[in-house]
């Protein structure tokens, strides 16, 4: 499970060191694509495949998942760590998260989410204000 949040910055090659602690499980690499909002979403090979696989199920016949499709698969992009724990990630991915330098990775359980830093504070100040979270949160019993 991956979880907390770190800052990291992408060198001149768009290259970015994923956070240690998340490493040991993505050796074997990962695919990154473009999120719901303006993020990147990181997966483990395995756990992209499991996500593909449900996306894959979804009724051929709504334009919005024949979309939705597009937006994942069109943007997704392959890669392998490298001996420091640097993938790079690519130009279209950055453009659509705003990212430049700083990245702030986020672990969301299943994955990990590569946020621009404004981005990622603009969408938690946003979720600490919605009523809607904070019915989630007393369903969970906190």
């Amino acid at each position: 499970m991956f979880i907390g949040h770190f800052m990291h910055t992408l060198d001149d090659k768009s290259r970015i060191a994923l956070p240690a602690k998340f490493r040991t499980r993505l050796e074997e690499g990962v695919v990154m694509t473009t999120g719901r909002d303006k993020q990147i979403l990181v997966f483990s090979r395995e756990e992209f495949d499991k996500f593909a696989t449900k996306l894959d199920e979804l009724p051929i016949l709504g334009v919005d998942v024949d979309s939705l499709r597009r937006f994942v698969f069109g943007n997704a992009a392959e890669a392998v760590p490298d001996k420091q724990g640097r993938v790079i990630v690519s130009d279209v991915l950055l453009a659509h998260a705003g990212i430049e330098r700083e990245a702030v990775l986020v672990g969301v359980g299943k994955f990990i989410e590569m946020w621009n830093p404004e981005e990622w504070q603009r969408a938690k100040d946003e979720v600490a204000a919605t009523s809607a979270q904070k019915q989630v949160w007393a369903q969970l019993g906190v």
